[in-house]
């Protein structure tokens, strides 16, 4: 971008700090112009005034308001953290158009200039208004079904009770628009981490081909930097069979996240502010294919925090069913392949989305001992030697009575508590996880099925994971 700031001194030829705060200024408002082409030519003023009023009332008065109001908080800032949802689809000319392609909550913490990007898959399992688990994709198709341009303030809502977060801001883009927009960019510039091999490309079109080889295409895109057209930036992004590890939604959501950035990056440059006619054109097609509930003014706001971040400060994420993942694979009622929470619950997924800046330290809260002993059977799932010994100690000392044993797992990272006494142990329930941390969960492994069966049930089953070894535990009788 342009440096305004280089060269400005004062006639004794020290820098003017007047000078330098003016030209800042001036870098601004040249922004906001940019933007104002964008925003002017293609009316995506979503606050309730349409563009040829601003323009009626003196297009400059308006530039000079806008630049002043710039300066408001965005919702959230007050909490230190913007919250915008990004949702991609195939759009009308795309079967099943309105089903969410591309889910990704971007959040931005102004403090630090922090971005954190959080793809969630396409398939994650979420229970809807008829009481069965769908694919969190359908529900911007089932909102549009009912009213047209709903899918976004839907996808929104839904998302921000699932996650504990609230999310103010969405915007939603169909893959023509997508295409279109990196195209007047010139196309863009992407850092490919692994090179990607798809030989199963379906060919947009050829889907009833009676050759049925004739119906994909071979995508091949080799690692390092690479210079892609809106085309091969869609396919890079949109690729489900590629060889080698890159054919899993997560490495496709690792991929939309490096073209997110990369058209960021194009879009906010010099060469970019500085040409009205490219703007004008984008603008059309963010008329046409963008939806969103950004006001004009917040629209600035979100410029200036975005537009000077670093790389490094933006933290990429994918919801996975990887080993450390917090998704498992499992099958709908309809048979329908989908990826449920692995502790059967959204209580984990909740904190990592709360958390990703860091997690708050917890506040120290005092556990009494039971009134009642509750039997606790403690499973070590890590290698850590004497790991269950250790902690079942101290909690023998809140009147839980505990045996201990070793998991036939050894990999678990997540400590999980079991309740095998069906809801009549609330409050030991709660006193374990406010000791511990770990999370209720409802997924119980083959071998717990078999516990419950056994002559000797505990209440409880609280099983270790690697997380367990940094637990700080106190005694109550010391």
């Amino acid at each position: 971008m342009i440096d305004f700031k280089n060269g400005m001194e004062s006639e004794t030829g020290v820098p003017s700090e007047n000078k330098t705060k003016k030209s800042t200024k001036i870098f601004r408002i040249i922004g906001v112009i940019a933007i104002l082409f964008i925003i002017f030519a293609g009316k995506v003023i979503v606050s309730g005034s349409g563009s040829d009023s601003w323009f009626n009332t003196g297009i400059f008065s308006k530039i000079t308001h806008i630049v002043t109001s710039s300066n408001k908080k965005l919702i959230g800032e007050e909490n230190d953290r913007i919250n915008v949802l990004l949702i991609g689809m195939g759009g009308k000319n795309h079967d099943g158009g309105y089903l969410a392609d591309t889910i990704m909550l971007v959040s931005i913490k102004p403090s630090t200039k922090q971005v954190s990007m959080i793809s969630i898959p396409r398939d994650m399992a979420v229970k809807v208004s008829d009481g069965y688990w769908r694919k969190i994709n359908s529900i911007n198709a089932t909102a549009e079904a009912k009213q047209t341009g709903s899918g976004g303030p839907a996808m929104t809502a839904y998302l921000s009770d699932l996650l504990g977060t609230p999310i103010t801001y969405y915007v939603r883009a169909d893959f023509q628009g997508f295409v279109n927009i990196v195209d007047e960019l010139g196309g863009v510039t992407v850092n490919v981490e692994h090179t990607l091999d798809d030989y199963s490309y379906p060919i947009l079109g050829e889907e009833d081909n009676p050759n049925y080889y004739s119906r994909y295409q071979h995508l091949h895109v080799d690692a390092g930097l690479q210079k892609m057209d809106g085309s091969l930036a869609l396919k890079f992004a949109r690729s489900r069979h590629g060889v080698g590890g890159e054919g899993s939604d997560f490495a496709r959501a690792r991929r939309q996240q490096l073209i997110l950035q990369a058209v960021k990056d194009n879009l906010l440059s010099a060469n970019t502010l500085l040409k009205p006619a490219m703007l004008v054109r984008i603008s059309n097609q963010l008329k046409e294919h963008v939806d969103t509930n950004i006001s004009v003014t917040d629209m600035i706001a979100l410029w200036d925090d975005y537009k000077s971040v670093e790389k490094s400060n933006i933290i990429n994420k994918v919801l996975d069913n990887g080993a450390d993942g917090l998704l498992v694979n499992t099958t709908g009622a309809d048979g329908a392949y989908l990826l449920m929470p692995r502790t059967g619950n959204y209580d984990e997924i909740k904190s990592f989305t709360q958390n990703i800046f860091g997690t708050a330290p917890a506040p120290k809260v005092e556990v009494k001992p039971l009134s009642k002993s509750v039997n606790l059977q403690i499973v070590n799932g890590t290698w850590v030697t004497g790991l269950a010994s250790k902690i079942g100690s101290t909690l023998d000392a809140y009147n839980f009575t505990t045996t201990k044993s070793n998991g036939s797992e050894r990999n678990i990272t997540k400590s999980a508590i079991y309740d095998l006494s069906y809801g009549k142990n609330e409050a030991a329930i709660k006193a374990l996880t406010d000791l511990t941390g770990a999370t209720l969960s409802y997924d119980s492994p083959t071998w717990l099925t078999n516990l419950k069966n056994s002559t000797s049930t505990p209440d409880l089953v609280l099983i270790l994971g690697t997380d367990a070894e940094k637990w700080e535990l106190t005694n109550p009788q010391q």
